[in-house]
């Protein structure tokens, strides 16, 4: 999780990091190590590709039933928990389903991200958006329910490698001095559909 700042960050609880880009900015990041792979390892669980992970996780309500995956598997870097396991929290007959675990698996993940979001809000960077990159953002199930997670809409470019795009805008405007327009027609936008539920059950479990 980052964002583009025009003043320098510091963190005195050191949970975010302080970088910069070509152009002058300042990037604020927090880094966790858990977010797509918990969706392998899930998918892989439960026997399922990740179309059928998406449908199984939007057949089931926000808050999962109670169900709350922690999902620390390999360990974690942001909160710094390098020994930790992940953790599977709230099983009940009923709360255990096959859809309830693919939901808590992404709310889990999203949930990871939202708390480096308000880290960097408590370092005075406001967010007007979030923009959803990486392996995990294909997954419709995903951007949905940040849309449940986060408190500001959700925009998923429509390039397939973003990451890579970001690095030519950088090296292009250093080149030039001037930033490339390039436009991202098929991006898609979803409005905030925020159900507090989902990160209070994950706080009272952290």
């Amino acid at each position: 999780m980052f964002a583009v700042s025009d003043l320098p960050i510091s963190d005195p609880r050191g949970v975010v990091a302080g970088f910069a880009d070509g152009s002058g900015n300042y990037l604020p990041l927090v880094a966790t190590l858990n977010a797509a792979r918990v969706l392998d390892a899930i998918a892989g669980l439960l026997g399922v590709d990740h179309g059928e992970l998406a449908r199984l996780a939007l057949d089931c309500a926000p808050g999962a039933d109670g169900l709350v995956l922690q999902p620390y598997f390999e360990g974690e870097r942001t909160p710094n928990r390098p020994d930790a396991t992940a953790t599977l929290f709230g099983m009940s007959l009923s709360s255990t389903r096959r859809e309830t675990l693919a939901r808590a698996a992404i709310e889990g993940l999203l949930c990871g991200l939202a708390d480096g979001l308000d880290a960097i809000r408590r370092c005075g960077v406001p967010a007007g958006r979030i923009l959803l990159i990486g392996g995990a953002a294909r997954n419709p199930a995903v951007s949905q329910i940040a849309t449940q997670v986060f408190d500001v809409p959700i925009v998923v470019p429509g390039i397939d490698e973003a990451v890579a795009r970001g690095a030519a805008v950088q090296a292009a405007w250093a080149l030039t001095g001037e930033r490339p327009s390039w436009t991202d027609e098929d991006a898609r936008s979803f409005a905030a559909d925020h159900r507090p539920l989902i990160r209070q059950q994950y706080a009272a479990r952290a």
